[in-house]
C-alpha cells in the first residue's frame, strides 16, 4: 500500500480479551481496525472457508483477505504486498508468545503462520519461534 494499509475489520466476541491485545498489536503497526462484537465467530469462519481446526478465537478481513487468529502484523503487510492467490492467513489456535498472547515472562512457542487455500488447504506461509 502506499499510504495507509486498507481497513482492518475483526470480527470478536466480548469476551475474549486476547483478541484486544492483537487489535492493539495491529494498530500500533498502522492497522486502523473496525471491531464488530459477535456472539460467535463460527459462522464468519465458515462464510470465509475457514475450517474449525485452522480457526480461532477471532477473524479478521483486510484487502480482500482473511485473517485469522494472532498473526503478527508483518505476515499481514507480507500478504497484501505479494497478493497471492488464497483466502488469507490463519495462526490456528491460540500460540503462547503470539501478537495477543504474550506472557508477563515472556515465554514463546513456536508456531507457523498458514497460507489458507481453497478446499481447506494449506501451506507454510512463515515460521515464528
Amino acid at each position: 500500500w502506499a499510504a495507509a494499509p486498507p481497513p482492518l475489520t475483526v470480527y470478536k466476541t466480548a469476551s475474549c480479551g486476547c483478541c484486544k491485545g492483537w487489535i492493539t498489536t495491529m494498530t500500533r503497526a498502522g492497522y486502523r481496525a473496525k471491531v464488530v462484537t459477535v456472539e460467535d465467530v463460527t459462522p464468519f469462519n465458515r462464510r470465509h472457508g475457514v475450517p474449525f481446526e485452522l480457526s480461532s478465537c477471532h477473524l479478521s478481513t483486510i484487502g480482500g483477505y482473511v485473517v485469522v487468529g494472532h498473526v503478527p502484523s508483518a505476515d499481514v503487510a507480507r500478504l497484501l504486498r505479494e497478493r497471492p492467490k488464497a483466502l488469507g492467513l490463519t495462526v490456528p489456535g491460540m500460540p503462547i508468545g503470539s501478537p495477543g498472547m504474550e506472557t508477563p515472562d515472556g515465554r514463546k512457542e513456536a508456531y507457523n503462520t498458514l497460507l489458507l487455500l481453497p478446499r481447506a488447504k494449506t501451506q507454510v506461509f512463515a515460521r515464528h519461534g
